[in-house]
This record gives structure tokens, C-alpha cells and sequence, in this order.
């Protein structure tokens, strides 16, 4: 439970910093002239006053059940985020424009840089398996979810959990590949960074802009509840069912997240993190050994040596992805 939380709670933050990186240039994107400096163009009290007014209200409610409607929403504004990449491959040229005389020294702009590669490694590679790792997990939500099921059964959660992660991976796999082969290289660890920074008063952008940070606003709560609830199991499980404490509770944990998505710096410090830590601890190790400890079967049977390699690889990518990151931190 403890790890879940960790993980929730870095999954909650994740998605308030790009409600704080994002939000401004959303909202500068349909005033006219320079008004830079402007209260309303200030990431972090942008990022306050929607956690106050959309997210904590959500988070408040007694069941996830509801929570179903807002996030068909959010997912169908992922969708349109997706099909807006493909689209805007043909709208950006490669090689790149230039923007200053730095990047002109920094970039060899040449039709090199235009070729797909199908494996790159670089110091950035220790990034990627804990960020889909992290992109992946929703072991969290399962029970509460089940429990909420019209006739619970495991077929019908399995069908459930397939429909979801099929079409996350589909919905990822396509973001993934037309953001890579629009940029190549020069992806920023927030695609939409990219897109604002070649096509900057780009209209179809602004109302991508739009509806991801409605879709990540909208997200929030739900990831809000599994911690909610783990939180509750753990430090208060003696104490009666209450509204207080719910109340209490919920305003702690979205003020301790807010405040982190507040002052960290880059997105990608937290997916990295959590992601070689809990995510591949929660998504490789324990369900490996939480088969190896429940299954009767002979040890060397195949399913008993499957969950054995998981465990270990879950072990190696974590510790090898997070000693990466801390050496490129050094660095």
C-alpha cells in the first residue's frame, strides 16, 4: 500500500506539471498582444486555482463509479491529441527551422537528421522503460474498480482491463511514433512543448492544448481514489468511517501534490524515478512473486520459470534505469 501511494501520488504530480507548463501558453494563445507578467499567465497559481475548483471537488466523491464519465471524456480528448500528431507530421518540415543563431551552431539541420531509427541508445534510454512502465500501470485501480462492477466476475473485469490497456497502448503507440517522426531527435519531453514552439499561434493546437489539460484535470480524481483509499488502510484503518477524515484526508493529499507539482522542475524527473522504482516493482516484481508464492505447481514448471524472470527483470531494468538517472544527474 505504501508503494501505491508513492506511485499515485508521483502519477497525480506528473499530471499537474502539465497543467502548470501548459495552461499558460494555453491561455496565451487566445489573448492578442504581449501580456506577459500577467497573473493569468503564471503557471503555478493557474495550477492552484484549477486543483481548487475542478480537481478537489471531484476528488471528493464517495465513489469511483462516477468518475467513469470523466474519464470516457478525458479519453476521448486523447484521441483527439492523437489524431492531431498524425495530422501535423506534414505540418512541420524537416529538417527543422532554425529559431537563433545558437541553435544554428547546436544543429546540423542536414537530411540526416530526418531518418527514423528503429533503436537509439543514449544516456536519455534509461527514461523510456520506467516512463512506459509508469504509462502502464493500473494494478491500483483494479479492486476499486471491480467492486463497482454491475455483476463483478473475473471475465468481466478481465475484459475490462484488456479493452483498457489496448486501447491506452494504441492510443500511446500512435502519439508515440508521428511525435517521434515529426521531431526526431529534437522531441522534448512534453510533445506539445515541441508543436508550440514551431507552430506557435497554430489554432488546432490551442484546442489540443485545451483538451489535454481538460483530460488531465479530469484524471486526477481517479488516480486520487486508489490513493484515497490506500491511504486509509494504512494510517487510519482503527478508526470508523467518517466524512471528516474523508474530507481530511482528500485536502492533504491534494495539497501535498499540488505543492510538488508546483516546484519540480521537469516532467520527466518524475517519470523516470517512480517508474524504475515502485512502477516496476508493482508492474515486473510483486506479481512475479506473488505468483511464485501462491502457485502450487513444480518450480520448474514454465509458468513457475516465467514469474521468475519477471521478477528478475523487473530487478535489473529498475536498478539499472535508476542508477542512470542519478549518474545523469551528477552529471
Amino acid at each position: 500500500s505504501t508503494k501505491s501511494v508513492l506511485l499515485l501520488f508521483a502519477a497525480m504530480s506528473s499530471y499537474l506539471l502539465i497543467v502548470k507548463s501548459e495552461l499558460p501558453g494555453a491561455v496565451a494563445g487566445f489573448l492578442s498582444g504581449d501580456e506577459s507578467g500577467s497573473w493569468y499567465l503564471d503557471g503555478r497559481l493557474l495550477l492552484l486555482i484549477t486543483s481548487v475548483c475542478i480537481v478537489f471537488p471531484l476528488a471528493l466523491l464517495p465513489k469511483i463509479g462516477f468518475l467513469g464519465y470523466t474519464s470516457s471524456l478525458s479519453f476521448f480528448f486523447m484521441v483527439y491529441f492523437a489524431l492531431v500528431v498524425m495530422i501535423k507530421k506534414w505540418s512541420i518540415p524537416c529538417p527543422l527551422p532554425l529559431h537563433s543563431a545558437i541553435e544554428t551552431l547546436q544543429v546540423s539541420n542536414s537530411t540526416g537528421d530526418c531518418k527514423a531509427r528503429l533503436f537509439h541508445l543514449s544516456k536519455e534510454s534509461a527514461y523510456a522503460i520506467p516512463t512506459m512502465a509508469f504509462s502502464f500501470l493500473c494494478h491500483t485501480s483494479v479492486l476499486p474498480i471491480y467492486c463497482e462492477l454491475q455483476s463483478p466476475s473475473k471475465s468481466r473485469m478481465q475484459s475490462v482491463t484488456v479493452t483498457g490497456i489496448g486501447l491506452s497502448f494504441l492510443i500511446y503507440f500512435m502519439s508515440a511514433l508521428f511525435g517521434y517522426l515529426t521531431f526526431y531527435d529534437k522531441v522534448d519531453s512534453e510533445l506539445l512543448q515541441g508543436y508550440s514552439r514551431y507552430l506557435p499561434h497554430d489554432t488546432v493546437i490551442m484546442t489540443v492544448k485545451v483538451a489535454i489539460l481538460f483530460a488531465v484535470l479530469l484524471t486526477v480524481p481517479l488516480i486520487h481514489f486508489p490513493a484515497r483509499k490506500a491511504v486509509l488502510m494504512v494510517f487510519f484503518s482503527h478508526l470508523p468511517v467518517s466524512w471528516i477524515c474523508h474530507i481530511l484526508v482528500t485536502l492533504t493529499l491534494n495539497t501535498i501534490v499540488v505543492l510538488f507539482a508546483m516546484y519540480v522542475p521537469d516532467i520527466k524527473n518524475v517519470f523516470g524515478v517512480v517508474g524504475s522504482t515502485t512502477s516496476t516493482c508493482l508492474l515486473f516484481v510483486y506479481p512475479g512473486l506473488f505468483y511464485l508464492k501462491l502457485s502450487r505447481e513444480d518450480f520448474l514448471s514454465p509458468q513457475k520459470l516465467g514469474a521468475c524472470a519477471l521478477v528478475i527483470f523487473g530487478i535489473c531494468v529498475g536498478l539499472l534505469s535508476l542508477v542512470l538517472i542519478i549518474f545523469n544527474w551528477i552529471n
